[in-house]
């Protein structure tokens, strides 16, 4: 960690600013979704983890549902194998499905889990398998097949909250049991939906999606045009008006989805700016676009 140069009074000050905060949440549930360059950059990634052990600490229910595209990409790469995506969805057959199992819920999952309690936290590195915590039908996109690719029927929470209970941080890698056709069998879920069907699922707080930009900017490319807070009726308008495009339509969904599921806020923010989750749920200004 850093060496922030700054006084005692000052480190105190910080701490009474977020006290209402803290107050606030405390016993409550906040599920984050984890992914982009927070997953990558060693840095970053510290930040994240110690951001996360810290709410825990505080008293914050905190479950972490993460991705590892990039990993699993680097393993296919090395078998010689070229991915194919269909609607921003990787194209998963059989062998696909074995790399996005062994790198997701094996390696990525354990290095979290492992970085957690090496912070001092207490940790669980789980899969939607596990306690069939994540039941799924297989997804088609506009008829285009998508192979091993599925859409969650069901969420059963017990596991998980049995695991808040005890104090400990469920790490949970987004994968699913198959369901009737394919009962038994395991099918890819996006990390994104995922972390939203879980927030519904456990009446979160709240739900902060991680991503690799501001959150929803007025104007392309111009951060200082970040729209901070929106009502999700408006939605709907500003997709149309191209303000939500591109990559950013998809996580708004998802975080449509949460709110419609119960969730009472909805977060998009920026890990590549370290701290990123305090900034957003300790701060009055906050760091990212904050949907209500």
């Amino acid at each position: 960690m850093k060496d922030i140069n700054i006084t005692n009074n000052e480190r105190a000050e910080v701490l009474i600013h977020a006290l209402p905060y803290i107050q606030r949440f405390r016993g409550r549930t906040v599920v984050v979704k984890y992914g982009g360059n927070a997953m990558i950059n060693a840095e970053l990634k510290a930040a994240v983890i110690h951001d996360v052990v810290l709410m825990a600490c505080v008293g914050i229910r905190a479950i972490l549902v993460h991705g590892g595209g990039p990993e699993i990409e680097g393993v296919l790469k090395r078998m010689g194998k070229e991915s194919r995506f269909v609607g921003g969805l990787r194209y998963t057959d059989e062998e696909t499905m074995e790399v996005v199992q062994m790198v997701l819920c094996g390696k990525v999952n354990k290095d979290i889990t492992a970085l957690i309690q090496q912070a001092g936290g207490r940790a669980m590195g789980i899969c939607g398998i596990d306690g069939a915590l994540l039941r799924a039908r297989r997804l088609k996109s506009a008829g285009e097949d998508l192979g091993l690719v599925g859409e969650i029927e069901t969420v059963d929470t017990s596991v998980l909250e049995a695991l808040l209970d005890s104090g400990t941080i469920p790490v949970v890698s987004s994968v699913a049991l198959g369901t009737g056709e394919d009962e038994g069998r395991v099918l890819n879920i996006n990390a994104d939906t995922a972390a939203a069907k879980i927030a519904a699922a456990v009446g979160a707080e709240k739900l902060l999606l991680m991503t690799d930009v501001r959150g929803i900017l007025r104007e392309l490319g111009d951060p200082d045009s970040l729209i901070k807070v929106v009502n999700r009726q408006d939605l709907e308008a500003l997709k149309k008006e191209g303000v939500v495009n591109k990559g950013m339509i998809p996580k708004v969904e998802c975080c449509q989805l949460a709110l419609e599921g119960g969730v009472k806020k909805a977060h998009i923010i920026d890990g590549r700016l370290p701290h990123a989750l305090l900034i957003e749920l300790f701060t009055d200004e906050g760091i990212g676009t904050m949907i209500e």
